[in-house]
């Protein structure tokens, strides 16, 4: 059953009720990760295992999300900000419990001419979702990472591809 969840803006990232942040540094420069999370939308599953396909929506102001068992949101994307941000708010899901939901991954040149690469999950919902959230961060924080460093190999390839060209 589809549920729709408060309009919330950027801003949620700093005062939702639960907010998860990760990071990890990657050898890829910002550019090149940007354009993985912002252009390259339907490459999403070939380095975020939990996600299954992503499609962009309304000419790219938004996305269809599918998740691994099932779930699914509609996005309308909050900031693009190349080679520094990017950020999208759930607006529609089939997820049980959740009232408000943003992620912001944000980008930041390294000193080793990499990216650390930050990831909040701003989330506000029933006491049983926060609940949820709360207790499987750990999880979230692995496929965070698991994520991040499969994208970074992903970039490489690409790379080297394109040289080899």
């Amino acid at each position: 059953m589809a549920r729709r969840l408060t309009p919330v803006g950027l801003e949620f990232t700093e005062s939702a009720p639960l907010r998860l942040v990760f990071a990890r540094e990657v050898a890829a420069p910002p550019r090149a990760v940007f354009r993985a999370l912002a252009e390259d939308v339907a490459g999403w599953p070939e380095w975020f295992s939990a996600v299954t396909a992503v499609r962009p929506t309304d000419g790219g102001a938004g996305r269809e999300v599918r998740l691994r068992g099932g779930a699914w949101m509609r996005e309308t994307i909050l900031a693009a900000d190349p080679d520094e941000v990017y950020a999208y708010r759930v607006d529609e899901t089939n997820a049980p419990g959740v009232r408000a939901l943003v992620e912001e991954w944000r980008l930041t040149p390294s000193g080793t001419g990499g990216t650390r690469v930050q990831w909040t999950f701003a989330a506000d919902g029933a006491a049983a979702f926060r609940m949820g959230l709360r207790l499987g961060r750990a999880g979230l924080g692995r496929a965070f990472r698991d994520a991040v460093s499969a994208l970074d190999r992903r970039i490489a390839a690409n790379s080297r591809d394109s040289k080899a060209s």
